[in-house]
């Protein structure tokens, strides 16, 4: 994405890598979520997942949103690939972060 307020990326042990980028709009809200994945559908998936928590909610919200948010939306992730949810997250916290220290400067 283009001028992100946001950006962070993430590589699993499985060898899977999220990238997410943050566009947020007034009121600090989040507008819009995008992700690149190297790696398998069910990392596609929790990424998507995120994406759809994520959007609307405010930055400081949007912190609330956990790996088990993600499989209980997804509900059919499949237990050996929680970790998927975990990278997912973990690279929308990056990103969120980098939202973060962009807008404090």
């Amino acid at each position: 994405m283009a001028h992100s307020d946001g950006h962070g990326a993430k590589t699993g042990e499985c060898g899977d890598t999220v990238e997410m980028f943050i566009k947020k709009g007034t009121d600090s809200i989040i507008e819009q979520v995008l992700f690149d994945i190297r790696g398998c559908r069910n990392t596609h998936a929790s990424a998507n997942a995120v994406a759809v928590l994520a959007e609307g909610k405010k930055i400081e919200a949007a912190w609330e949103i956990t790996p088990e948010a993600v499989i209980d939306l997804l509900e059919t992730l499949p237990p050996d690939h929680f970790h998927c949810a975990e990278l997912a997250v973990g690279a929308f916290y990056l990103a969120l972060a980098d939202c973060r220290n962009q807008h404090e400067s």
